[in-house]
């Protein structure tokens, strides 16, 4: 068995080596000199928002949770920190009340530098008292560190209903993790074997000696491997307990075809918790490899609390890498504009994508973006994504217009129809959010409590009218007493989003905005029959090249969204803005056009990246 102190050392070398990389080996070794261990157990505090700053902590193994008080009292989490973070380096200088309390996940492992201990390093020597400083000052700047997601370690696979195979997963899992990191599995036979103690892991006496020789196995392995698979038992016992409470993030397995109900490891052990203490739990519905869609998702999710759900099939090798993905923290997400008709050019910039080799983990968007989306998130091949779509838009979904427009100029009837019947038949049964093979969200803008929500479940048909409801264009949609409508009115290109998706790591971004402008070339808009006698000239030949008013109305309905365009490009790590000046807003007939267009465009530019 490894020297769990050993390995301790080692990650501390690793990880101040990452922290202080510009201090000289002798400077490195007065900073780990005056450096004190500190262990604390899960449910400890190691700071509390308002104390006094008097020390700097750097994080060695276990994990911890960061909450703030607002102003009004309430207590909400904000981060977790896992291996090699930096806690609480501004008091060193101000000597300040610690702004969050952080509180340990589980048994953590820190390294302590005082205040008093710091001014001492930076009175020994000129190149510490230029060095350190900067460093820790470097650190603050960083942008958006508050906003980075530690990535899991130790994940622990809880079967919850009785067809779920934890041990025939957590190989599949395995390999899928293998082209990411190192990969140590752990079940109960296992954790016998490596302590030379039969029966050691199923020891029900709670004996403290026995626990403490398991958590020291573990710590050595999470030292020495990038995870730990934990494999529970089918059943609440005593290695089930351990592999609970030392966990980075539950994932809960589930045969999608087995009776929905709550599992005794649920009852028994998840839901004795104390909710400071809970870490994350997916919920991951295990699928035939031949299932055309998943069913019946949101009787799962409302039994039980879990943070996020993901549908896999574990004999497809592109299921699993989508969670490895997802787990490490590096998914790709994909996020869709509105547009109107030019929300047809994101299949395009999709099979670029597709045949770039690029998989797509999650996926999100507005109004014609999100139906796009959802049409991705059904997993099937491009060229059937694209066939759908044709098949959906070959008749206009903005010709039914309303002869007396109270609400809207548009009934709205014909998109209602191609939204059902399209997902209707994509999926062999009316379709919720939930039941999508990747994870989704679209936006809609709440008309009653002027907010914009963010929509992961419910019923597809009515949250992709929602999406699209653009205001006096289209009428709005009832939800829970609300009226929602196009989400393009407060967020069209929502890459804010995914970007604080668990799991997503890099977002790809495709942008419907137009470019330049065109200018005008008079100084008044006509009256009524004057844009009438306009229009019967022809396009090519008319003096007054306006916007239709439902044109109108939808540009109107992005307006906002088009003026925090900087902000949101910045947000991605990869974008695409179609030129499709050309193709209207309202311009359905040209499907294969625009298609193409987006094709084209993102392959040049995918092309450029490459040789780049």
């Amino acid at each position: 068995m490894t020297d769990p102190k050993a390995h301790q050392n080692e990650l501390l070398t690793y990880h101040l080596n990452a922290f202080l990389s510009d201090l000289q080996p002798a400077a490195l070794q007065q900073v780990r000199d005056r450096l004190t261990w500190v262990q604390i157990k899960s449910g400890e505090r190691l700071m509390t928002q308002g104390d006094l700053g008097d020390a700097l902590y750097l994080t060695i193994s276990g994990r911890l949770r960061v909450y703030v008080n607002n102003e009004q009292g309430i207590t909400r989490p904000v981060q977790e920190l896992g291996r090699g973070e930096v806690i609480g380096e501004m008091s060193l200088y101000t000597g300040q009340p610690r702004s969050a309390t952080v509180v340990a996940l589980r048994d953590s492992v820190l390294v302590r530098l005082d205040q008093a201990h710091f001014e001492e390093l930076l009175g020994s020597s000129l190149h510490l008292s230029l060095t350190l400083p900067r460093k820790i000052i470097e650190r603050l700047q960083q942008p958006q560190r508050q906003h980075t997601e530690t990535r899991p370690v130790t994940l622990t696979l809880i079967p919850i209903s009785d067809s779920a195979d934890a041990i025939d997963f957590a190989e599949r899992f395995r390999q899928a993790l293998c082209s990411l990191g190192s990969v140590y599995v752990l079940t109960a036979q296992q954790m016998d074997s490596d302590t030379n103690t039969a029966g050691l892991a199923r020891d029900e006496s709670n004996d403290h000696p026995s626990q403490h020789r398991l958590a020291l196995h573990l710590d050595a392995l999470e030292a020495q491997y990038d995870y730990v698979l934990l494999v529970a038992d089918p059943k609440p016992n005593a290695w089930t307990r351990f592999c609970c409470n030392h966990s980075d993030e539950h994932l809960l397995l589930a045969d999608a075809n087995d009776p929905v109900e709550c599992h005794p490891t649920e009852t028994d052990i998840l839901d004795t918790i104390p909710p400071e203490l809970d870490v994350a739990q997916r919920l991951i519905l295990l699928h035939p490899k031949e299932a055309a869609s998943p069913r019946g998702t949101a009787d799962w999710l409302n039994r039980r609390p879990v943070t996020d759900h993901l549908h896999v099939r574990p004999q497809r090798a592109k299921d699993l890498a989508r969670l490895a993905r997802i787990e490490n923290r590096t998914a790709v997400g994909l996020v869709l504009a509105g547009g109107g008709a030019r929300g047809l050019a994101h299949m395009g910039v999709m099979q670029a994508l597709d045949e770039a080799g690029i998989e797509i983990d999650v996926v999100g968007g507005t109004s014609i973006g999100a139906i796009m989306a959802a049409v991705i998130a059904m997993d099937r091949p491009v060229d059937q994504l694209q066939d759908a779509c044709r098949k959906a838009f070959r008749k206009s979904p903005t010709r039914d217009y309303n002869w007396l427009p109270l609400m809207s100029l548009i009934r709205g009837q014909r998109l209602r129809t191609l939204i059902d019947e399209s997902f209707r038949e994509l999926m062999g049964h009316p379709g919720q959010l939930e039941d999508l093979w990747l994870p989704f969200y679209c936006i809609a803008t709440n008309y009653s409590h002027a907010r914009e929500d963010v929509l992961k479940r419910g019923d597809l048909t009515r949250a992709l009218r929602a999406t699209c409801a653009i205001p006096g264009a289209l009428p709005p949609i009832l939800k829970d007493g609300d009226l929602l409508c196009d989400g393009a009115t407060l967020n069209n290109f929502p890459v804010n989003i995914m970007r604080s998706v668990r799991g997503v790591g890099t977002v790809i971004g495709v942008d419907l905005g137009i470019r330049s402008p065109q200018p005008l070339s008079f100084d008044e808009v006509p009256g009524t029959w004057g844009l009438l006698l306009d229009r019967l000239r022809g396009k090519k030949k008319r003096r007054y090249p306006l916007p239709s008013l439902a044109t109108y109305l939808i540009s109107v309905s992005f307006m906002y969204s088009f003026s925090q365009r900087d902000t949101d490009k910045s947000l991605t790590d990869l974008y695409f803005n179609p030129p499709l000046q050309t193709i209207g807003l309202l311009d359905w007939g040209r499907i294969d056009d625009i298609f193409k267009s987006g094709y084209d465009y993102a392959r040049e530019q995918l092309q450029s990246e490459r040789s780049g």
